[in-house]
C-alpha cells in the first residue's frame, strides 16, 4: 500500500529540520488596526470584507506528515512539541505510520491540491501564485512565507485545509502564520489574510453528497433497504474544552461549540439534499491525550457496535471532518473501523473525501475571488443558517485555554 501514496519522484527527500519556534508576540497594530499584519481592508476588522483587495500571492496551509519511516518519530516530535514527551512514548502511537511503510499521503495530497489550484487560477485567467508549507514538516510555514516574500509577493491569502473551526482546525493555522512571521523577521514585510472557514461552501458539500449518493446507490444494490442503512458522519474528536470554546463566545453554540454545530449542519444539509430516510449520526474519531480529559463522543467503533441491536445491517462512513484521505482515514477508518464492522457483521463502506474534487478546487477559488473582488457577505454561497463564516476571527474565538495564550494572525486579538 506505500507504493500508492508514496511522494513523488519530483520531490527530492529534505534533511530535516525542526519546525521554527513560537511566536512570542503579535506583529505590532498600526494606529486603528485590530489585526495584526493585515492588509489595509482587513485590518480594522470586519467580520467579512467587502473591500477588494490585489493580492500577489496565495499561502495553503497544511498539517504535515512523514515521508519515510526515518521521519516519523521527528514528525511526532513537532507534532508533541513542548510536551516533553519521550521518544519511547512517540514509537508507541507511531504504529499507523509504521504500518504504511513511514509515509502519511498528507503531503502528496496538498501537492496535487497545490497542482489543482495553480490549474485552476490559470484557468480563470487569475495570475496568483500558491505556496505550499505546512505546520510539522517541511515545507513549514515560514518556508512559503520565505519563498513568497523572496519571489516579491507580500500581499497573501491564506488557506488553511480544515473546514470547520476550532483551535486545531483554525485558531493553530492563524498562530501558525505569526509564528511563521517572526522567524523569518519578515513583520512590517509581508500583508496576510485568511480566506473564511468553508464549512458550508458548496464546493466542500458537494463532494460528500455525491459520495453518499454513491454509497447508498451501492448498498441499495446489494439488497439493503434504508431502514437497515445507518449513515456514520465522522469527524475528528477533539477535548470537550476545546469544543465548547470554538466560534465566537457571543453566538452561544452552547456544548460542542461551533464546531459539533458546523459538522451538525453539513450533514442535515447534505441529508435534506439527498430526500433519504436513512438514520445518520454525528461520530468522532482518532482521539488522543490522556483518558480523564473528556473527548468528544460517541466513537465512531463505539457507535459502530450498538448498530446490530438496532437492526442496522450496513454502515455508510462519510468522513465530513476530513479535506483528504489521509492517516486518520486510512488507518482510523479504513483499517480499525472496517475491522470493527466486519467483527459486527456490518457491511461497510466508506465515502470519498474531497481531495481534488473538481467543485472542491473551484470551491477554494471561488473563495480567494470572494476576498479579491470584496463580495458582499449576502452574495456569499452558503448551505447553512451558519455561513458565511467571517474572514476575520472574533475575539477570543476557538483559543486553546489549556495551552496558554499564542499570538495569530487573520483575527482580532486576543
Amino acid at each position: 500500500m506505500a507504493e500508492n501514496i508514496a511522494p513523488s519522484s519530483a520531490s527530492a527527500h529534505p534533511a530535516f529540520r525542526p519546525k521554527p519556534p513560537r511566536a512570542s508576540a503579535a506583529p505590532v497594530c498600526g494606529d486603528g488596526c485590530r489585526v495584526p499584519a493585515a492588509t489595509a481592508a482587513t485590518c480594522a476588522g470586519d467580520p467579512h470584507v467587502t473591500v477588494p483587495v490585489a493580492y500577489d500571492g496565495v499561502l495553503l496551509l497544511g498539517f504535515g506528515g512523514p515521508e519515510g519511516q526515518d521521519d516519523v518519530i521527528p514528525f511526532l516530535r513537532n507534532v508533541t512539541a513542548g510536551r516533553g514527551i519521550p521518544d519511547e512514548r512517540l514509537e508507541e502511537v507511531a504504529h499507523h505510520y509504521r504500518h504504511f511503510g513511514g509515509i502519511s499521503p498528507i503531503n502528496e495530497h496538498n501537492r496535487e491540491l497545490k497542482a489543482a489550484l495553480d490549474a485552476e487560477l490559470a484557468a480563470r485567467g487569475i495570475d496568483l501564485p500558491v505556496y505550499w508549507g505546512n505546520r510539522n514538516w517541511m515545507p513549514y510555514v515560514a518556508d512559503a512565507l520565505q519563498d513568497a516574500h523572496d519571489a516579491g509577493h507580500t500581499r497573501l491569502l491564506a488557506i488553511a485545509t480544515s473546514a470547520y473551526s476550532s483551535y486545531s482546525s483554525c485558531r493553530q493555522y492563524r498562530e501558525d502564520l505569526a509564528d511563521a512571521v517572526e522567524a523569518t523577521g519578515l513583520s512590517g514585510a509581508v500583508e496576510i489574510d485568511k480566506v473564511r472557514q468553508f464549512f458550508d461552501h458548496p464546493g466542500f458539500v458537494t463532494p460528500f453528497a455525491e459520495g453518499v449518493a454513491d454509497g447508498l446507490a451501492r448498498l441499495h444494490e446489494g439488497g439493503f433497504v434504508d431502514d437497515e442503512i445507518e449513515i456514520l458522519f465522522s469527524t475528528h474528536s477533539i477535548p470537550n474544552s476545546d469544543a465548547d470554546r470554538s466560534g465566537p463566545p457571543e453566538r452561544g453554540f452552547g456544548a460542542g461549540g461551533a464546531y459539533v454545530a458546523q459538522h451538525t449542519a453539513v450533514a442535515e444539509t447534505i441529508m435534506a439534499r439527498l430526500g433519504s430516510s436513512c438514520a445518520w449520526q454525528l461520530v468522532f474519531q482518532s482521539r488522543s491525550g490522556p483518558p480523564q480529559v473528556p473527548w468528544l463522543e460517541p466513537d465512531i467503533n463505539d457507535a459502530m457496535a450498538e448498530l446490530p441491536a438496532r437492526g442496522r445491517k450496513a454502515v455508510l462512513i462519510v468522513p465530513l471532518g476530513f479535506v483528504s484521505d489521509h492517516m486518520e482515514v486510512l488507518w482510523d477508518l479504513d483499517t480499525e473501523a472496517m475491522e470493527t464492522a466486519d467483527e459486527l457483521g456490518l457491511t461497510a463502506i466508506r465515502t470519498p473525501t474531497p481531495g481534488t474534487h473538481p467543485a472542491y478546487v473551484s470551491g477554494l477559488v471561488d473563495l480567494m475571488v470572494e476576498r479579491l473582488d470584496g463580495t458582499a457577505a449576502a452574495d456569499r454561497p452558503h448551505e447553512t443558517d451558519l455561513g458565511p463564516w467571517y474572514d476575520v476571527c472574533r475575539p477570543g474565538c476557538c483559543e486553546n485555554k489549556r495551552l496558554g495564550f499564542q499570538p495569530a494572525l487573520a483575527g482580532i486579538a486576543p
